[in-house]
């Protein structure tokens, strides 16, 4: 059914200049926000072509609307909704990998961005290299029709090199410290396997400007499309969101080819590092930190956490003591006054952002999230003892058992593995290398394993008031 709205959609509708990878929740409440506010101010054919790599959920309910949906802002004082219509098409790609290649090498596209979560990376998160064993690589590097994203990336500027056409800029949108340069280096990677010459053309004429994306995004549930029924909506695919949003953005793009994103907001800076940092350690690692020890003590989403009086002052100390300490802030930021404001965020009652939700890809999450931050308190001999709490919460948590005895559904796409593991200790565990270099997990294995004992002797709510 058509999405009800209270303004037509424009006839004439703009020309695709961005294919996105990876189209999910955020992507749709986040970066095509930004992306339809600016051509409202500044046009441009900056249509966006959504790709999903695996399921064709997303393009099935997103069709019959003609790909437009609704935006619901989620605050204390009620929902605001928008109607966003910048989605041009959606092409699923396992259906026909061909024709998603084509429509990235079409001239008119500038830019390709990505939204594919940690894991879809295909690399090693200690130390951001690409896996060659991954299945995903192993194919891509003999198989002319791409699976992963690196694959549909490499393989379309292999065509547009063959037609004579500049590359486009791939703009990745995962929370990976450096993120541009993550995505340029296994992209590079994986050329080379393939094509050499490519590898040196995409070296020397691409760009994988780095990102910093913040706004949090909590899984679309049916009571939500229910709500906008009742009000008159009809849409199988809203997307939820908080009123808060912040996008930081190397300008960085071939040709200096990109929408106006200035013009709506968004910080474009030569080098996003330090906010890469107060993001992904302030608010990725204690979101990280509370999921785990919040789901263990019997706590569903993120707001019932930090209600809860212990994990409000746990989740204080670690921003005061443990991760503000090691980081630079950003210009005109102040570290203090973002904690407490993401706090505020936190506590937001009408954002219902599971805590099994956050707790996802804990593998692919943890070296970027909290180990980074771990390892420079260790390197400066500051005590970490709430962050070798989560730590010990995540390994915890991946045995698939909760502090209340119940089994606990992980999803990671080494779950099992990490299972075995955690039935082994906290030394198996450490022993890990995809996520714990060797001289970390060293240093830190003392402190985990005694944070790992208290939380079985006492459980995550105790373990964690005894820090707080």
């Amino acid at each position: 059914m058509p999405v009800e709205t209270v303004a037509p959609r424009p006839e004439k509708r703009p020309g695709i200049g961005i294919v996105h990878l990876g189209l999910g929740a955020f992507f749709r409440a986040h970066g095509a926000v930004y992306i339809a506010e600016a051509m409202q101010v500044s046009g441009g054919d900056w249509g966006v072509l959504g790709v999903s790599l695996q399921s064709e959920t997303t393009r099935n309910a997103l069709k019959p609307q003609g790909f437009a949906y609704t935006a619901v802002e989620q605050g204390p004082g009620g929902d605001i909704r928008r109607l966003i219509d910048v989605v041009q098409d959606v092409r699923v790609a396992t259906e026909d990998p061909g024709a998603v290649l084509a429509a990235m090498a079409a001239s008119g596209v500038k830019i390709v961005s990505l939204t594919v979560t940690e894991k879809g990376y295909c690399h090693n998160p200690a130390d951001g290299k690409l896996n060659r064993q991954h299945p995903d690589i192993v194919h891509d590097i003999s198989n002319p029709l791409p699976r992963s994203a690196h694959g549909f990336l490499v393989r379309a500027l292999a065509l547009r090199r063959a037609a004579g056409l500049a590359p486009f800029t791939a703009m990745t949108c995962d929370n990976l410290p450096e993120n541009g340069r993550v995505l340029r280096g296994v992209v590079l990677d994986l050329a080379q396997t393939i094509d050499p010459e490519l590898a040196d053309w995409i070296g020397t004429h691409g760009r994988f400007p780095c990102t910093m994306v913040d706004r949090i995004v909590p899984a679309t549930k049916p009571g939500d499309i229910a709500r906008l029924a009742e009000a008159g909506i009809r849409d199988a695919a809203p997307v939820m969101h908080e009123p808060f949003r912040q996008w930081v953005v190397e300008d960085d793009f071939v040709g200096g080819a990109r929408p106006d994103l200035a013009a709506v907001g968004v910080q474009l800076v030569r080098d996003v590092t330090a906010y890469e940092h107060m993001k992904l350690r302030m608010l990725n690692g204690t979101h990280s930190s509370l999921a785990y020890l919040g789901y263990l003590a019997g706590h569903h989403t993120m707001a019932e956490t930090v209600a809860d009086s212990v994990f409000a002052r746990f989740v204080k100390r670690l921003w005061t003591e443990e991760i503000i300490p090691v980081l630079t802030p950003p210009p005109g930021e102040d570290l203090h006054a973002y904690a407490a404001a993401l706090f505020d965020r936190y506590a937001n009652p009408a954002i219902r952002h599971r805590t099994w939700q956050i707790a996802m890809d804990g593998s692919q999450k943890l070296p970027q999230r909290i180990l980074g931050t771990l390892a420079e308190n260790v390197a400066a001999g500051r005590a970490s003892p709430g962050l070798m709490l989560a730590v010990a919460g995540w390994m915890r948590y991946v045995g698939a058992v909760d502090d209340a005895g119940a089994a606990i559904d992980v999803k990671d796409p080494i779950a099992k593995t990490l299972k075995i593991l955690a039935n082994q200790g906290v030394m198996a565990l450490l022993s890990l290398r995809s996520v714990f270099p060797a001289d970390l997990a060293d240093a830190i294995e003392p402190a985990v394993a005694a944070a790992y004992a208290r939380l079985v002797a006492v459980g995550a709510r105790a373990a964690a008031a005894e820090l707080a």
